[in-house]
Formats: structure tokens, C-alpha cells, sequence
């Protein structure tokens, strides 16, 4: 995968993480700086921000957290120093270009820069992995720039086509058959290709990812799976038909199961992986649980792309309240699966 591996022994390597800074008007900065002063990351990892040095400066004076920011000219420069944060500055944004809590164009326009130079030291196999902070999408439109989503636009910036998003919700995968939709459209979206062709990734992601055997469910649409079409027929329909053709495969997939049970059996252990059907049916289960604690994971980019799955905070950006769990955890995650997705 990543070309300065050479033949260092993987058990040993210091995956290389390029954390982008996110929007920074919003709590990306705050965020990424509580969380680089865990010393471990350092230890296990070489991470480097992709921003503004002088934001990121700025935020360290107005929230009085201790550590140093080194701009570096490349990624070759990056030592990993304990207490220390080295930084490729990207287009010269300066603190008060921007405005903190707020909506703006400049921020939005700093955010994209920050995840296009990610993207390039991806092609050009500088780095092994990517931890994104929030962006927010109001932001990015006013820059101008249809593609609004940190997926969108690492596809693009990599020319990716097979990219999909998942959840890490503590030991369970979550695979999504359909995303930002409407709840009418995702409805109308579900069918038996669209179940079938999610399973079938989820298969092929979750051998990526280390498994060498694993159990997947799928969740139903209707309440208690439909009742034998009393209160639906979906499952009928599609859902049961996509999960025989996948066993037909040789997929070890069970379901439908209910919605209100599915994600509950997989944290006991039952399941691996969950197929959930629509946006928020996964992303409820997985931020009742722990909303700090659940990231997304975007896989079939050149390299691992791992982000919290929560806003930019505006409305609480640069006053030192911010949980960086969830970013920590983002870094913590871009490692570990890089190290194992390393050839």
C-alpha cells in the first residue's frame, strides 16, 4: 500500500496520519489539540495536521493548552515529538480571516484546501491514513463547491469510484444501504439489488479490515421485520430475497431482524456487523450508545479515512469545552487499521 514501508517490519511502523483540520471556525481546531496531547498517538503514530498554522497558534493562546505547533514543509520533516504538533500549512489562512462560531465562506473554503492537500499526499503515497475533523456544509456551499461531504470530495480529490462509509461503534461495523436521502426516498431506494450489492461490500470490507470470519445482520424496515406482511411487505419483498441470495454466496448473513433489536445483539457480541437500512436508523443506534465514541470510516480511498460523527459545534467553538473524545478516537482508529491494511 504505502510505498516508505520499505521493509520495516509492520509490527513496528509509525503509520503516518494526516489529521485535517476541519472547519475552523468550529470546534476542528479545539479538538484536534486535546487530542494530539495524548502522548500514546505519538508513540504509535507520526501525525501531522493539515490547516493553519495560525489559527491553530491562536487557538492554543485562547484556550491556554500547552503544546507546540512546528510548521513543517513537508512530510518527510515530521518527527513526532511528545507535546508537540507538526503542521503543513495550507494556503496562508490567517486567524482573523475567519470568524469564529460563524457561517462563513472563507472558513469553508480553508476546510476544502485542507482536505484537498490530504488527498494529494494520498495519491502521492506520503501518508497511510486520514483523520478529518468536522466541516460544516453551510460553509462549503458558500465557497461555492457542490461537493459537500468529506466522502464527495476525497472521491473526487482521488479520483475513488468503489468508496463507501461506515460506523465503528465500540465492536460492531454498521453498513449503510442508503445515506443522505430523504426517509421517503431511502425508502423507495430500498430494494433487492441495493440490499444484495451492501452485503456484498460489507463482505469485502470486512475481510479488508482483518476478518477472517464474521457474522452480519441485517435490519429490518418495518416494525417487528413486517410481521409476515401485517405491517409491510419490504421484507418480503426484498430484504429476504437479497439475504438468500448473499447465503447462496457463501455470506454468513441472518435477518431482517428488528431495528429495536438488531444493533443491541451486535454490542452483545451476536453480530459483527449490522446492514442498516437508512441514515438515521444506524446513526440513532450508534450515538444512543455513544455518541463521543462512534466514527465513521470511509474505505476504498488510497488510503483509511476516519472521522467523528458530529458537527462543527459553532454555537460552542474555541471555548474550551469541546469533547475531543470522538476525534481521539477517530486518530486512535485511522491507526490501528492502518497498520493493518499495511502490505
Amino acid at each position: 500500500m504505502i510505498c516508505h514501508l520499505n521493509n520495516m517490519n509492520k509490527d513496528n511502523y509509525k503509520p503516518i496520519i494526516a489529521i485535517t483540520m476541519g472547519d475552523p471556525a468550529g470546534i476542528g481546531p479545539e479538538i484536534i489539540l486535546k487530542s494530539l496531547k495524548n502522548s500514546n498517538i505519538h508513540k504509535i503514530s507520526v501525525p501531522v495536521v493539515i490547516g493553519s498554522s495560525d489559527i491553530l497558534q491562536e487557538c492554543t493562546k485562547q484556550l491556554n493548552i500547552d503544546i507546540k505547533i512546528k510548521p513543517i514543509d513537508s512530510i518527510e520533516q515530521a518527527k513526532s515529538e511528545i507535546n508537540c504538533i507538526d503542521l503543513i500549512n495550507v494556503g496562508n489562512y490567517l486567524f482573523s480571516d475567519i470568524g469564529v462560531g460563524k457561517v462563513g465562506e472563507t472558513a469553508g473554503k480553508a476546510a476544502i484546501d485542507f482536505i484537498e492537500e490530504s488527498a494529494r499526499l494520498a495519491l502521492s503515497k506520503k501518508i497511510d491514513g486520514i483523520a478529518t475533523a468536522p466541516i460544516n456544509k453551510e460553509s462549503i456551499n458558500k465557497s461555492g463547491l457542490m461537493l459537500l461531504g468529506h466522502t464527495e470530495m476525497l472521491s473526487y480529490f482521488t479520483q475513488s469510484n468503489e468508496v463507501i462509509t461506515i460506523f465503528l461503534m465500540d465492536n460492531v461495523k454498521i453498513f449503510f444501504v442508503t445515506r443522505h436521502l430523504s426517509l421517503r426516498d431511502a425508502v423507495n431506494a430500498i430494494n433487492i439489488d441495493s440490499i444484495l450489492k451492501t452485503i456484498l461490500t460489507a463482505d469485502s470490507v470486512m475481510y479488508r479490515l482483518g476478518y477472517d470470519k464474521y457474522r452480519m445482520a441485517v435490519s429490518a424496515l418495518n416494525p417487528h421485520a413486517g410481521e409476515n406482511g401485517l405491517f409491510g411487505d419490504d421484507e418480503i419483498r426484498y430484504i429476504i430475497p437479497a439475504i438468500r441470495e448473499a447465503q447462496s454466496k457463501g455470506i454468513n448473513v441472518n435477518g431482517p431482524i428488528g431495528a429495536d433489536s438488531v444493533f443491541h445483539q451486535a454490542l452483545e457480541g451476536k453480530y459483527d456487523c449490522v446492514i442498516s437500512l437508512y441514515h438515521d436508523q444506524g446513526h440513532i443506534a450508534a450515538k444512543t450508545y455513544d455518541f463521543y465514541g462512534t466514527i465513521t470510516a470511509t474505505i476504498g480511498l488510497p488510503v483509511i479515512r476516519t472521522s467523528p460523527d458530529h458537527g462543527t459545534g459553532l454555537d460552542i467553538a474555541w471555548k474550551g469545552i469541546a469533547n475531543h473524545k470522538s476525534m481521539e478516537k477517530a486518530i486512535i482508529a485511522s491507526i490501528e487499521i492502518a497498520k493493518k491494511t499495511l502490505e
